[in-house]
């Protein structure tokens, strides 16, 4: 039996994905997660404990437990499974002898700055930028041009990140999102990141995400994901992703076209990637290039037709993939699909919901999974990072799937009460 190595965060929504890809395929999952090391297999899975923000005792850790077993257990392939494994995986590789990306390239895709920089000097568009310390006060003075995006260096779904208009917001935005970086939960990774935050100008324009995946450093593109909601600001909260996309065929050759150039100049060489990009007049803009399958269950949106017929999953092709498998023969089914990250509309005591099943009926919908845990307490951006759940659907049409979504949302309804807070 074939073995991938997993690395993902226990909060991670892909790990039962990947699980029921792999039952499907015949693969045997080993995991290594950021679990507590002073339980004996508190969650029964074998999975050995990582600590991401300590990548020599991890990689060594996971050196340590393959020593010695026979070839039959060794893993085949590795995979990361969200942004803060990915640096860890790629030394694992290194270290076990399998294909990945090259560690500094890793470390530069998930560093804000340390990209844009790499970008900028390699003559890529970029907004101009400058960082700052966490230790620093809050001051007006920037060399920048309003408006401006404030934004944390290493946490990723928008967490963090705030337009700035004037120098009154942007005091406002510094002092919030470092005020983020300090929370427990932020703390407790220990990046050094966390001490800085970037601000860089204001791009307008129409976002996309690109998904798609590196063989010894040739980019196959899976597709190319419409986000038809205006990020304008002044936070930036995902909902919709479509595909395919609507842009023109130009446009999409030149997204694809940079995108490349951008892993070209990371430096990123093997396994999943998701980037993100701006589309305006003066052209394409790298948001982002990530190491790492589509985070969240947003992977169910990207389904894939074989040769013969049969459907896949992401999950099982980046497993193939993963195992040296040739997946050229994999092509992204010929329908429109797409999914809604159901934002979190305030914070307070999330209660439940209603109208799931008058959701799941209207016509395009394939599914409505609520993820969010009754008496829960929910954050919304830029302090939150969760949803309330995925709306799926999938139409002839990209436009129809929109309309799906849109109505799925509007017949959503949810409880969610004050929270009371205790005087000390």
């Amino acid at each position: 039996m074939k073995r991938v190595l997993l690395l993902a965060t226990t909060t991670g929504y892909q790990i039962r994905s990947f699980g029921e890809a792999a039952e499907r395929l015949g693969v045997r999952l080993v995991f290594a997660s950021d679990r507590c090391d002073h339980l004996d297999d508190p969650w029964w899975d074998g999975a050995i404990p990582v600590r991401f923000h300590d990548t020599s005792s991890s990689l060594e850790a996971i050196v340590a437990s393959f020593r010695g077993r026979g070839a039959d257990e060794q893993p085949d392939g590795v995979i990361a499974v969200g942004d803060r494994p990915t640096v860890l995986a790629a030394h694992v590789s290194a270290a076990l002898g399998l294909r990945g990306n090259p560690p500094a390239a890793t470390e530069t895709s998930r560093n804000k700055l340390e990209a844009r920089r790499a970008f900028a000097s390699a003559g890529l568009l970029t907004p101009r930028f400058e960082v700052v310390s966490i230790s620093e006060a809050p001051s007006p003075r920037t060399s920048l041009t309003y408006p401006v995006v404030v934004k944390p260096l290493a946490l990723s779904g928008s967490q963090g990140v705030i337009r700035a208009d004037d120098d009154e917001s942007f005091v406002q935005a510094i002092t919030r999102v470092s005020r983020l970086l300090r929370t427990t939960d932020i703390a407790i990774e220990r990046e050094s990141a966390h001490q800085h935050v970037l601000i860089e100008t204001f791009i307008p324009g129409r976002e996309y995400a690109i998904e798609g995946v590196l063989t010894d450093g040739a980019f196959q593109v899976f597709t190319i994901f419409d986000k038809p909601d205006p990020l304008d600001g002044p936070f930036f909260e995902e909902t919709i992703y479509v595909a395919p996309s609507r842009a023109s065929a130009a446009t999409q050759d030149a997204i694809v076209e940079t995108v490349a150039s951008a892993i070209r100049i990371l430096g990123l060489r093997h396994g999943p990637v998701h980037a993100e990009c701006r589309v305006n007049a003066q052209g394409i803009y790298v948001l982002e290039v990530a190491a790492r399958p589509i985070g969240g269950l947003c992977s169910k949106a990207i389904r894939f037709s074989a040769v013969d017929g049969s459907l896949a999953s992401l999950e099982e092709v980046l497993l193939r993939h993963a195992l040296g498998e040739r997946i050229d023969g994999y092509d992204r089914i010929n329908r429109a699909t797409g999914v809604m990250m159901i934002p979190i509309p305030r914070r307070g005591i999330y209660r439940g919901v209603s109208g799931v099943e008058k959701a799941r009926r209207i016509p395009c919908i394939d599914d409505v999974i609520i993820t969010a845990k009754p008496d829960s307490t929910l954050v919304p951006l830029p302090e939150g990072r969760s949803y309330l759940g995925f709306i799926f659907a999938t139409s002839d049409a990209p436009a129809s799937v929109e309309e799906a979504l849109r109505c799925a949302h509007d017949s959503l309804e949810f409880t969610i009460d004050r929270e009371v807070r205790v005087a000390q």
